[in-house]
């Protein structure tokens, strides 16, 4: 579905254009709607397509809001999410909050992951994924299972 990273850029308003190669399918997948809310990992946000977006609210609606682990993780993820549609010009609008716990500026990152995009702060982007290098190259031979199974 949704691959590459893309540079972008906030304008004034706090919004960023989407690029044309992806706003057929957002159109078809649900009609322009989008949702956001903040990573809990990582300093970027999850922007996903509606429909992709209500599978995980479903899952979190069953966790139990009588456990503090997982009320902490419905609070930040359903608290901050917070519906979009693109606009004629492929525009969305990101809130301040939004922006704010991700430290958008001007210039961004539109990270495809397969069912959502994650957005960076440019320099904050180049600088993960320098980490990321880093790390895999320390990690020489410590795999999971599941990734000593992944053939590139």
């Amino acid at each position: 579905m949704f691959r590459g990273a893309n540079p972008v850029n906030l304008d004034s308003k706090g919004r960023f254009a989407m690029p044309v190669r992806y706003r057929e399918q957002l159109y078809a997948l649900s009609e322009g709607n989008m949702v956001c809310t903040i990573d809990i990992h990582q300093p970027c946000l999850l922007l996903y397509p509606l429909p992709e977006w209500e599978r995980i609210e479903r899952k979190l609606a069953n966790l139990s809001s009588m456990n503090p682990a997982e009320r902490r993780i419905q609070r930040l993820l359903l608290g901050h999410a917070t519906e979009g549609q693109l606009d004629t010009a492929g525009r969305l609008l990101l809130t301040a909050p939004l922006r704010t716990h991700a430290t958008l500026t001007k210039h961004i990152m539109l990270v495809g992951q397969y069912n959502k995009f994650e957005l960076w702060d440019e320099q904050t982007w180049y600088d993960q994924v320098k980490q990321d290098i880093k790390a895999e190259q320390h990690a020489q031979g410590v795999l999971s299972e599941r990734l000593q199974d992944l053939s590139l």
